[in-house]
């Protein structure tokens, strides 16, 4: 099982990023998958996730509204639309597997290497 997440970078408060996360190993449709995100000295923060039996989705409330998160089963690939970015976004983000995708969700149960996303104010 691999996830690999990429997209992030550096932009200004109210910019956008698309992170990706492309996954091997398992197929998307078979687990729960979401983002989760970590800033310095802070805990895990479950972001979004979706569901794998429904394609129900989750999202925390610091960022509903302005993210949105999407798979392409075929690619195998799992997707967070962010916009209108804030400097509070700012935080390594993890694409992630755990079960079920609720508010409860974490990512705890597998998760790769991360992207740094930065925004600046």
């Amino acid at each position: 099982v691999q996830l690999q997440a990429s997209g992030g970078g550096l932009v200004q408060t109210g910019g956008r990023l698309r992170l990706s996360c492309a996954a091997s190993g398992f197929t998307l449709d078979y687990y729960a998958i979401g983002w989760f995100r970590q800033a310095p000295g802070k805990e895990r923060g479950g972001v979004s996730c979706i569901s794998s039996s429904d394609g129900s989705t989750y999202y925390a409330e610091s960022v509903k509204g302005r993210f949105t998160i999407s798979r392409d089963d075929a690619k195998n690939t799992l997707y967070l639309q962010m916009n209108s970015l804030k400097p509070e976004d700012t935080a390594v983000y993890y694409c992630a597997l755990d079960y079920p995708c609720s508010s409860s969700w974490l990512g705890k149960d597998y998760w790769g290497k991360g992207t740094q996303v930065t925004v600046s104010s």
